[in-house]
């Protein structure tokens, strides 16, 4: 529910404000009907751009609070006319090991900006987690957009693969991918609604699991 913004605005090269968007999604997958909100922030200056994202599971089985909370911020800097910049990135949340990562990413865009990916390539050091001890590996980032129909329908998302040792009831594994495709319907300049379907190998559980949404969005 993150990371598409940071791209199309990145690729954009604008200097304006920022922009923020609230997202309200209803989940859809196995033991996981109820309601995440996301809450993005994406802002340029002139030595590069800052993003962060804050995700919240509403989850009324665990009482009425929030149940889980995970964020990322990152900075991109880029002091030089080119595709390539470098970027510092924080992730941690509730039952989340604290994860610096710092890296370079590459931005293409077609001549509109209708059609934009960004690559990204980072080492991802985890903070010791109690008891353990701290792990240094590696992550490769895609995040995608694509606006069809005049802008009307917009396709995004991401797809995360990095390197983290982990066990899911006595079985090893070493790497976890994520991806986050989106799909939305524009009803105007600020309000869109559409659906994102969570794919995960090895994230919070073993093994692969698909976890739809729908979703509405408000764009700030």
């Amino acid at each position: 529910m993150k990371r598409f913004t940071a791209a199309v605005l990145l690729a954009l090269g604008v200097t304006f404000a920022g922009a923020q968007n609230l997202q309200v999604h209803y989940d859809l997958g196995e033991d996981r009907s109820y309601v995440t909100t996301t809450l993005e922030m994406f802002k340029p200056d002139q030595w590069g751009s800052t993003f962060f994202f804050v995700d919240m599971d509403h989850d009324t089985d665990f009482g009425n609070s929030v149940s889980f909370a995970y964020m990322e911020i990152s900075r991109a800097l880029k002091f030089w006319d080119s595709p390539w910049a470098a970027q510092i990135e924080y992730n941690g949340g509730t039952y989340v090991n604290n994860a610096w990562l710092a890296g370079a990413q590459y931005t293409w865009n077609n001549s509109d900006f209708s059609r934009i990916f960004t690559l990204q390539g980072l080492l991802k050091h985890f903070s010791a987690p109690e008891g353990g001890d701290a792990e240094t590996g590696f992550q490769l980032t895609g995040v995608w957009t694509m606006h069809m129909l005049d802008g009307a329908l917009t396709f995004s998302g991401f797809a995360d693969l990095w390197k983290e040792e982990k066990n899911f009831g006595g079985e090893d594994t070493d790497f976890v991918f994520l991806t986050e495709p989106q799909l939305w319907y524009n009803f105007g300049e600020h309000f869109s609604a559409g659906t994102e379907i969570e794919l995960a190998n090895n994230f919070t559980a073993e093994g692969f699991k698909v976890c739809p949404t729908l979703a509405v969005k408000w764009n700030f």
